[in-house]
């Protein structure tokens, strides 16, 4: 679905296809978040007012968790962090999180000897997503310590 979310098309695309009505907050939530990786709420707010400064605060919530309830994108919480929002849905990728500074980046996926993808039992629920994040210094934070 990302590779669809480049161009406003796209975008209005991704929300048709998700049975939703394409409306300007809509679009412009979907493309500050597209445009900013792993930002939160403040962030995509400032986002959708530079160019729509008559978003209110409510609506792009109000589109942020229909999107997230609706798979549209994927909201991120590491213990101890703000929510963050990605529209980088469906492969399963995982994350790693700076102790320090709180950077967070992707991680395609894990390499080697994986078992704790797969839930040794799992209580008679389909999983369908295994959440795996890293945790450690950033090299910024690494070059600050030395």
């Amino acid at each position: 679905m990302l590779e669809h979310m480049t161009s406003m098309a796209g975008i209005e695309q991704v929300l048709r296809e998700a049975s939703m009505r394409v409306t300007q907050p809509r679009v412009a939530v979907l493309a500050a978040v597209t445009a900013n990786p792993h930002a939160d709420t403040e962030t995509i707010i400032s986002a959708v007012h530079e160019g729509h400064p008559n978003v209110s605060h409510q609506a792009v919530y109000d589109s942020l968790k229909l999107f997230t309830n609706l798979g549209v994108i994927r909201q991120i919480q590491p213990q101890g962090h703000i929510a963050r929002y990605e529209s980088r849905v469906g492969d399963n990728h995982h994350h790693v999180v700076c102790r320090q500074c709180g950077n967070l980046e992707d991680v395609d996926c894990s390499v080697g000897a994986s078992p704790c993808l797969h839930a040794s039992n799992d209580h008679g629920f389909k999983i369908d997503e295994a959440e795996v994040i890293y945790w450690g210094l950033c090299p910024e934070c690494q070059a600050l310590d030395n």
